[in-house]
């Protein structure tokens, strides 16, 4: 991951990414081959952007077969089973990326200028299956189903 971007892009040593991805409250999912990490995801269930997909990463020497989307629709099916929406940022530079999460149906829905760093933005991206309202419903419904 320190070696590829948009880490690299956004000048971060190998300690702060480190620290940046210690363990938390987050949930990290890795992908291996055999004992090789091929990829990983770490997503947040918390907070206003509950569903948050906060990074991803594909191991150079295994992209361009498809990992990368397998990882994404492993991330949707995860928080689609609990909120309608999933969230995350790809830098403005990152425009293969920006590609993918637009041909997997995400959509820009702001831009936030010099977040990480200054002259690169972040573009907040996000994927729905409905809004918070209508999803806080059904699971009130699904609650009362289980309660009788």
């Amino acid at each position: 991951m320190f070696a590829s971007e948009p880490w690299r892009s956004l000048g971060y040593t190998y300690d702060e990414l480190r620290e940046r991805f210690a363990p938390s409250e987050r949930e990290t999912y890795v992908l291996k081959d055999g004992d090789a990490v091929a990829g990983f995801v770490m997503l947040d269930m918390r907070g206003i952007l509950s569903g948050y997909l906060q990074s991803i990463a594909v191991d150079a020497k295994y992209r361009g077969q498809g990992l990368g989307t397998r990882l994404i629709e492993f991330v949707e099916e995860r928080i689609f089973r609990e909120r309608p929406n999933v969230f995350l940022f790809v830098s403005s530079f990152n425009h293969r990326a920006r590609q993918l999460y637009e041909s997997l149906g995400y959509e820009t829905i702001g831009t936030v200028k010099n977040f990480l760093v200054e002259g690169y933005d972040e573009i907040l991206m996000r994927k729905t299956i409905g809004s918070l309202r209508n999803q806080s419903a059904n699971n009130a419904n699904l609650h009362e189903c289980h309660s009788r």
